[in-house]
């Protein structure tokens, strides 16, 4: 069975996009759709005006008020599209806001699975390009309703002037028609591959920018630079197929339109041979059907508005992602008891954690540990609702963790991760990301656990020094995202490998302080070294996105198989 475009829940997502842009312009977008048809409406009044202009000059009546009504008329046309000009850059910049805004929502909403689905790079292409495609719709809209409005009152006025100078013209609307729907259709096609392919240039972009170093250390700068641009030629057809469908379009309009507009005046010009019209309405006549027959306007409008659908529709396919949606349950007292039930992943079509059992007591520590790909972050993503599993559930003091409110399971969850982002103008500001109402003293002691304040306090403004122009290493940035989360607080601490750029002597330091941390009542630690895990309360060992065994460091060191997950450095320490 085929599916209609219609039931497209990327089309549709992005047709609900596109209704919602235009309504948050609100009053800007109906000014707009005013002006623009003032604009019309006075480039049909031109030509009458025009014509009873010249038939009171030719029989020398009193033509001066015609004169200035027609002087008015080209003023005021001036002044309105002026007024349409600014207003639609104010239209698109609105909506291209509103767009952003609400696309990259979504995608801090999405997480991980955002980038996994599509790629940095192609993310942010749809949210700088594509969004500001898009949000010239509503400007393109109205345009495109008052180029359709000259053409309808064209032939109108026509029709006033005499039936049959209309009705030449409608002879050939059924073509153009045809012309303008073939077009719109064809033109969506070629502007969704030409934004298709750039995006994929964009996402090898910053796949090689992430991976700069290895790409120099290769040195294979030209192999990169050249697989990155590789797609230029197929971008190259795609935009030369773009601008032929429209040049084709807009040749077979050309064809067309003269050919209605001739007949008209051979019309109007024999009326004039048997007195049925005067020579200013055969010159009204003649303006109305270039009015009526403009074709080559709508065109343009056309392709604009087809654009923008476009992109929009690759703004839907992200917005199509069902993103997690925040509980309404209050989270009640508790010291932190984590529970993971029956909890299955897949990824891929390959299961990453299979009927995953786990039992955190409040107040305990519980560290996971597993050889590469075993699923360890995974698991500690889903313990904070970073991502949902596909079956099974998890609870946080009794309460499944889907129906609890963001802001208390923000709240209750703090994290530190292998690769902290570092996020905020300044290094205080970084630690203190989150927190409605920080105090200078509750950062600096945060810093201080995470052995962090020394550092900071030799960058050249301390605390205060810029993100951008802060140095640190990898260990460093641990510090920081390890001084986050002790800042946070909350019943559940959740370290997603945040201690493996440390050397060991700060390592031990830092979990020393870790354990004596009253603020976490639960810690779940992502571990690849050995005293990391033996400084937990109990170790979950994962192995084929299974619980293989769960107890303590110690008794668990006994299975030669569990030794080789730290490898035979670890093993000998």
């Amino acid at each position: 069975m085929t599916t209609r475009a219609d039931d497209d829940p990327v089309a549709a997502s992005a047709r609900t996009l596109l209704r919602a842009a235009t309504r948050h312009g609100g009053a800007r977008c109906a000014a707009l759709c005013a002006v623009s048809t003032a604009t019309t409406a006075a480039g049909l009044l031109l030509p009458a005006a025009l014509g009873r202009t010249l038939d009171l000059l030719m029989t020398h009546g009193p033509a001066a008020r015609w004169v200035w009504c027609c002087a008015g008329l080209l003023l005021l046309l001036a002044v309105l599209d002026g007024c349409a000009n600014v207003l639609a850059g104010t239209v698109d910049a609105g909506a291209t806001a509103w767009l952003r805004r609400r696309f990259a929502g979504h995608v801090l909403a999405l997480g991980p699975r955002a980038t996994d689905r599509f790629g940095s790079g192609d993310l942010v292409a749809r949210l700088v390009g594509g969004a500001a495609q898009a949000g010239t719709a509503p400007g393109a809209l109205a345009a495109l309703l008052a180029a359709l409005a000259g053409p309808m009152g064209g032939v109108v006025a026509l029709g006033l002037i005499d039936w049959r100078l209309a009705a030449v013209l409608l002879l050939g609307a059924p073509l153009l028609a045809l012309l303008l729907r073939a077009f719109a259709r064809d033109t969506s096609q070629c502007v969704a591959d030409y934004q298709r392919v750039q995006g994929g240039i964009a996402a090898a972009l910053a796949e090689a920018v992430g991976g700069s170093r290895t790409i120099r250390a290769a040195g294979t700068e030209d192999r990169e630079t050249a697989r990155i641009l590789r797609p230029l030629p197929e971008l190259s057809r795609a935009g030369h197929r773009m601008w032929r469908v429209q040049g084709r379009a807009a040749a077979q309009a050309v064809a067309v339109a003269p050919l209605l507009q001739l007949g008209v005046v051979a019309v109007a010009g024999f009326l004039l041979t048997r007195h049925r019209l005067s020579v200013g309405e055969v010159l009204a006549a003649s303006r109305y059907a270039v009015l009526a027959g403009g074709v080559g306007v709508l065109v343009g409008r056309v392709a604009a508005l087809s654009r923008a659908r476009a992109a929009a529709q690759r703004l839907g396919e992200v917005l199509a992602e069902a993103a997690p949606a925040p509980g309404t349950r209050r989270l009640p007292p508790g010291p932190g008891h984590l529970r993971l039930r029956g909890v299955t992943v897949r990824r891929g079509g390959r299961t990453v954690l299979d009927g995953v059992d786990l039992d955190v007591p409040g107040g305990t520590t519980l560290a996971v540990v597993g050889r590469s790909g075993a699923g360890k972050s995974l698991l500690a993503a889903l313990a904070g609702r970073l991502a949902d599993p596909d079956a099974g559930e998890i609870l946080l003091d009794g309460v499944p963790l889907p129906d609890v409110t963001h802001d208390d399971l923000r709240a209750a969850i703090s994290y530190a991760f292998e690769r902290p982002a570092l996020l905020g103008p300044a290094i205080e500001d970084t630690i203190a990301l989150g927190l409605p109402s920080p105090a200078p003293g509750h950062v600096r002691a945060a810093a201080r656990r995470a052995r962090a304040d020394a550092f900071v306090r030799r960058l050249p403004h301390g605390y205060a020094t810029r993100c951008a122009d802060a140095p640190h290493s990898g260990g460093e940035s641990q510090r920081l995202g390890l001084a986050r989360a002790f800042a946070h607080g909350g019943r559940l601490l959740i370290l997603d490998d945040a201690l493996s750029s440390l050397d060991t002597v700060t390592e031990h330091h830092i979990t020393e302080a870790l354990m004596s941390d009253d603020t976490h009542p639960t810690r779940l630690l992502v571990a690849h070294r050995a005293t990391t895990a033996a400084r937990a309360d109990a170790v979950a060992w994962l192995d084929g996105g299974r619980v293989r065994a769960v107890g303590p460091h110690a008794r668990l060191w006994e299975d030669p198989a569990y030794r080789a997950v730290f490898g035979a450095e670890e093993g000998a320490r």
